[in-house]
């Protein structure tokens, strides 16, 4: 996509939109092509991807550990007498 194309979505200068998109640049998550003046854009999807799968992980072990402590601090039914 043009960086002018991308820019027309957003409530933001083009100079605004041109300085996030160098920090996603620089962390690899876009790579640009420039042709004459116009610059294209591309999405690097796999960054995320490793990050998604990172964040999985982590949610499987902080689910057993917010379930352990809900066990402790929940009042526990006591059988009719």
């Amino acid at each position: 996509m043009r960086v002018t194309a991308l820019a027309a979505h957003f409530d933001m200068s083009l100079n605004a939109v041109s300085k996030h998109i160098k920090v996603l640049e620089e962390a690899g998550l876009v790579t640009r092509q420039t042709l004459g003046r116009e610059h294209f854009l591309t999405a690097a999807l796999e960054p995320l991807r490793l990050t998604e799968g990172w964040f999985g992980q982590l949610k499987s072990i902080w689910d057993l550990r917010l379930a352990a402590l809900e066990n402790i601090l929940l009042p526990k039914e006591k059988p009719d007498e």
